[in-house]
């Protein structure tokens, strides 16, 4: 089977990829080709079993989805996006690259005719306030940020494709991804993870809300893991509804700080700082703090239970297993 992964220089991507490479297969049946693109080169995984061809180019440049489709894979995972703080600050690139690409892309599967399963990485953020305790499969989508409008657009378009049957599409709402490795990014919800990761590195960082705030997390693993079952999932048990919440755990601040005590120590959790960034609060205040995943859960979704859970995994698939 052929696969191409479009944002395969991500993080996420760079991560499936290298499970998928490694794995050799999908499901039951066996990889001949993985294809990663991305507007910079993704990086071959080392030992790769199967074939990587490595493409560069921009999504939401019409011309670029229908030379990706055009060897006709079986399965697309589309995780290219601007993140959520830089969507919001410019708005037309964020329209550009998270919208129009993946136009483009649903429009030149539909001309390609193969109807490939294609998984779709979402967001929370096509939840808006108010909320309820616990955000339910049931609840409705009103996004209160660019990104999430995006996003939501995004998937009423699978869906509609999907009811078409120009393709077989799964929309996977990842919770925030935390503890990310790398960088800081320009994601409004980066200092989740910057709060864990850098203090975990011997580094300060700085946390920009108050400790009562409350979020959706799951980890890097857990989110390669949603992506492969998504995509091997039978269609007819998903049913007309083809976009899903993904499971998480949900927890405060002070909550995350707390277990990076109890996994790393008092000396770790002391190099976070706190300088309030209001632009930041204000985002987060329209973010959703908490959800009940039924039918992704009957499905065979699964994540962490504990927070001391996500820091371990960072500790062991980034650092080695290794605190400074």
């Amino acid at each position: 089977m052929r696969i191409l992964i479009i944002g395969g220089a991500g993080m996420v991507g760079r991560k499936l990829a290298e499970r998928l490479a490694k794995d050799g297969r999908l499901g039951t049946r066996e990889i001949s080709h993985l294809t990663l693109q991305d507007v910079v080169a993704a990086e071959k995984p080392a030992g790769a079993k199967v074939a990587v061809d490595i493409v560069t180019g921009d999504l939401s440049d019409p011309a670029s989805a229908p030379k990706l489709v055009a060897s006709k894979p079986d399965v697309i995972f589309h995780l290219a996006a601007i993140v959520s703080g830089e969507a919001e600050l410019e708005f037309d690139k964020g329209y550009r690259i998270n919208l129009d690409g993946t136009r483009y892309l649903l429009e030149a599967v539909r001309q390609a005719g193969n109807k490939p399963r294609v998984v779709f990485t979402s967001s929370i953020a096509v939840f808006g306030a108010p909320f309820p305790d616990k955000i339910g499969d049931e609840f409705f989508t009103t996004p209160l940020t660019s990104y999430g409008t995006q996003k939501a657009i995004g998937e009423l378009l699978l869906a509609d494709y999907t009811r078409k049957g120009f393709l077989d599409g799964v929309g996977i709402r990842l919770p925030t991804i935390c503890v990310r490795p790398g960088k800081p990014n320009k994601a409004a919800s980066g200092f989740f993870s910057n709060i864990m990761r850098e203090p975990l590195a011997g580094l300060e960082a700085n946390l920009p809300v108050s400790e009562d705030v409350r979020h959706w997390h799951a980890s890097p693993r857990s989110a390669v893991g949603f992506l492969l079952h998504a995509a091997t999932i039978e269609g007819d048990k998903i049913g007309l509804r083809r976009n899903l919440s993904m499971p998480g755990l949900s927890v405060t601040v002070g909550e995350q700080i707390a277990a990076l005590r109890r996994v790393a120590g008092d000396k770790v959790a002391a190099r976070i700082t706190r300088i309030p960034d209001p632009a930041i609060v204000k985002i987060v205040d329209g973010w959703p703090r908490n959800f009940e995943t039924k039918r992704a859960q009957a499905l065979g979704f699964a994540a962490e239970s504990s927070f001391e859970e996500i820091i371990k995994v960072h500790i062991d698939d980034e650092l080695g297993g290794r605190i400074v």
